[in-house]
Parts: C-alpha cells; structure tokens; sequence
C-alpha cells in the first residue's frame, strides 16, 4: 500500500516517472526500507533544497506508523 502511494506521488514530482521505481524492502519486523530509484536529475528533485521535499515524504509516512504499527526508512538513489 506505501510503495503505491509513494510511487505514484513521485511520479507527479519528477521529469522521467517512467524510470522511477520502488523497491521495498524488510529489514526487521515492522520495519521497512523504501528505495526510491530516479534519474540522478530526479534524486535531486526528489530530496529537494535542504532536504525538504523528503523530509515531508518522510513526515506523511511517519503518520501511517499509527495506523498499522510499522515504521519505514526512505531513501533515494540516482539510477
């Protein structure tokens, strides 16, 4: 469910959506690793001016911890 939201979100930020992908990934229980892949033009997009852009993706997700008790790392990589 957050690797769709989270996918479609970026694709509405970024310049190529059709090379954004998402990787999710399980590092212990109730915590998960989300990989954003982009462009490395995107990645900056993404992360934003001071961190800013993922930081509110970061503030959104930490909002679904309440919901369904498991907490996510973001992370964004150029391609």
């Amino acid at each position: 469910m957050i690797d769709k939201f989270i996918l479609s979100y970026v694709q509405k930020i970024v310049l190529e959506p059709e090379k954004v992908k998402i990787v999710k990934r399980v590092i212990e229980d109730n915590f998960y690793e989300i990989e954003i892949l982009a462009s490395s033009v995107d990645a900056g997009r993404l992360i934003g001016k001071d961190g800013k852009m993922i930081g509110a993706m970061k503030t959104f997700i930490s909002g679904l911890k309440a919901k369904d008790g498991s907490s996510y790392r973001i992370v964004v990589k150029p391609i």
